[in-house]
């Protein structure tokens, strides 16, 4: 197959995964609602963002100490520990409990452990793939009902920035990304380019340093970049394309909020909530992913959530006033 039409499609199932976590989110947001599940007393307090923003720099040097202390097994029992209660919080909300135990729903319970099972047995790439599209959703519902529209606004900004900084200036990033990339996990989504690919049998930590080193970096995990220059055959030569979950996540914060606390314009869509300023915070960020991966397959090294989280921004706020909602309103104040 043409080296062009596979990366297309590369990118297309990309942007499905995204999709995959933005509308998971939309579905999630009034059930967990109704469930209780926000997060904080106050979601228009705006130093939650700054309360959140720290939780990540102590992930990150957790994470970072692991890898040089040889103990990524730590790392991997904690992100595999998340993706079991995440499971959980949105089967329990999604799944009929049509057997009960303790007040338990045993279907939700046991899907929650089977995910864990499969991310530790087999964690071929559809599985953290499906894995990630799932935690995703349940995080970004789980977040956009419990951050207000200033506090999200101000999350995604100071994200964005984090990120720039982690990348072009501290480099921290690329250590974050050597260690993750052999753990086989659900922190970054991987696409194949060609169907033979198995991300098992992709090698390991001594063959993913070098791709890792080629990979642009995220909130918390690598996206696909080439060296720099121009771009060349060898930039569309590759296997698959990785890309972190955290860039779908945080993004996918906004346009869950936009949905919870606007009420102004809503779009009837059958199982999922949404309005016109979270379509227009959707349509921002994908716009974002794909000039992202444009510039990642000229051969460009770069950040990914400046342009994502601006997207979604960008989507976000055109579309709120597109709707009659004052840039104050639309702004949370």
């Amino acid at each position: 197959m043409n080296d062009r039409i596979r990366i297309t499609a590369a990118v297309f199932v990309t942007v499905c995964l995204f999709l995959g976590v933005q509308l998971g989110a939309l579905a999630l947001v009034e059930p967990f609602h109704e469930a209780g599940h926000q997060a904080v007393e106050d979601p228009e307090d705006p130093t939650n963002s700054l309360v959140y923003f720290a939780i990540i720099l102590v992930a990150t040097g957790f994470m970072l100490a692991a890898f040089r202390y040889d103990a990524q097994w730590l790392v991997r029992a904690l992100i595999v520990a998340v993706s079991v209660m995440l499971a959980w919080f949105v089967f329990a909300e999604l799944v009929p409990p049509v057997a009960t135990a303790g007040g338990v729903n045993l279907l939700a319970a046991v899907g929650a452990l089977a995910v864990g099972a499969a991310l530790l047995v087999y964690p071929e790439w559809y599985v953290i793939d499906l894995s990630g599209v799932l935690m995703g959703a349940g995080a970004a519902g789980l977040f956009g009902i419990s951050f207000g529209l200033l506090p999200a606004i101000l999350l995604l900004a100071v994200l964005a920035i984090y990120d720039a900084i982690s990348v072009y200036k501290t480099e921290h990033m690329l250590d974050l990304a050597e260690g993750v990339m052999d753990l086989r996990i659900p922190v970054v989504l991987v696409v194949p380019t060609t169907l033979s690919y198995s991300y098992l049998a992709a090698g390991t930590a001594e063959t993913l340093e070098d791709e890792a080193k080629t990979e642009s970096e995220s909130e918390s995990e690598p996206e696909p970049e080439a060296d720099g220059g121009d771009a060349t055959d060898g930039d569309l030569e590759r296997d698959a394309l990785f890309i972190g979950l955290g860039d779908a996540v945080i993004p996918s914060i906004l346009v869950a909020s936009a949905a919870y606390f606007l009420d102004t314009a809503t779009i009837d869509v059958p199982m999922i909530v949404l309005n016109v300023p979270a379509l227009g915070a959707i349509a921002g960020t994908i716009a974002g992913l794909l000039v992202l991966m444009y510039m990642v397959l000229q051969g460009r090294a770069h950040a990914g959530l400046p342009l994502l989280n601006g997207g979604a921004i960008g989507g976000y706020l055109l579309a709120a006033l597109a709707s009659g909602v004052s840039i104050s309103a639309a702004l949370g104040f």
